[in-house]
């Protein structure tokens, strides 16, 4: 038995294919499928019904499977010992970000990470929130960057960031004359939305006052994209809703559209997020020191107040 075709059978298991199971193992399919053959004997336990499609896990196979993953996240573990012994900080480390944080944030600080931390090799993967959540949950990322509180029990959040909201309103808008902008100002019918996916969609949902539901627009549009949001905010057609750093790459011209909040400022919390089984805890480290080093100084605003839980998808 080897901890090699115990990785396989667990692949195998999350695939449920051989074909599949073994591309992402980076190993032959006849390869893989002898080296699982092989671990059944030795066990003398069928692990996969191969008559089924796809195929199925035998009662005794899950328990197998179980007692796998125990054994391959203690392997594992070893590197991340010798590593928090060595006082090494080295090696991948496979991160998920959010759309709405991606184009911001990762500018801010990739390039200075690199340069600093030139043996730790950062994997970026946009995805959203229920995507993170699986992955971290799967093992196919190592940290995420997210909007937090997820309230989910298996991970663990290190809060980064408060980052406020901001109104971008064009000057035919109900609200351009005034100097700041309140929560009860907020119509749904009257806003600009990211697609359904995004969860800073679901913070503005939160912060908007339901009840309104008069409107004259004759036309609902969500879009993947703030820079969509935007030009269409300046064509007169509603306003939209921005995190603060997605204001700080706005032209002068533009800028002149933004209103800050009234205290309290809504906003939201970006954290750094991991599996509680998380192994890679040096890099961790390493990237959540950095970040908040990055991120002093960006965002000033005081009293900032999270009035718009996640809601989960």
């Amino acid at each position: 038995m080897t901890i090699t075709q115990l990785k396989y059978i667990l692949s195998v298991a999350e695939h449920r294919n051989f074909t599949l199971a073994s591309n992402h193992s980076f190993v032959s399919q006849p390869t893989l499928s002898m080296q699982v053959q092989k671990l059944e004997e030795e066990l003398g336990v069928i692990v996969f019904d191969r008559t089924k499609k796809p195929i199925r896990i035998t009662d005794i196979g899950s328990k197998v499977l179980e007692q796998a993953r125990v054994i391959v996240s203690e392997s594992n573990r070893l590197y991340d010992v010798v590593q928090r012994e060595k006082n090494t900080a080295e090696g991948d480390l496979k991160i998920g970000i959010i759309p709405t944080v991606m184009p911001t944030l990762l500018p801010m600080f990739l390039k200075s990470f690199n340069k600093k931390h030139p043996k730790i090799r950062l994997i970026v993967l946009e995805m959203n929130t229920s995507e993170i959540i699986e992955s971290l949950n799967k093992g196919h990322i190592d940290i995420a960057l997210a909007a937090t509180p997820l309230e989910e029990d298996n991970i663990t959040e290190r809060p980064i960031y408060k980052e406020p909201f901001m109104g971008l309103i064009p000057e035919s808008h109900r609200l351009s004359s005034r100097d700041n902008i309140n929560v009860n100002d907020l119509d749904i019918n009257d806003l600009l939305l990211l697609e359904d996916g995004h969860c800073f969609k679901d913070n503005i949902l939160n912060l908007c006052k339901m009840s309104k539901s008069n409107t004259n627009r004759n036309f609902r549009l969500e879009s993947g994209s703030f820079e969509t949001l935007i030009e269409l905010s300046k064509q007169g057609l509603g306003m939209t809703l921005l995190p603060y750093l997605q204001t700080l790459t706005l032209s002068e011209k533009d800028k002149l559209l933004l209103k800050e909040f009234t205290k309290p400022i809504p906003a939201r919390e970006i954290s750094l997020i991991y599996n509680k089984e998380q192994l890679k805890m040096q890099l961790v480290e390493v990237l959540e020191k950095h970040l908040k080093s990055v991120i002093k100084g960006a965002i000033t605003f005081e009293d900032l107040n999270i009035l718009s839980p996640i809601i989960k998808m």
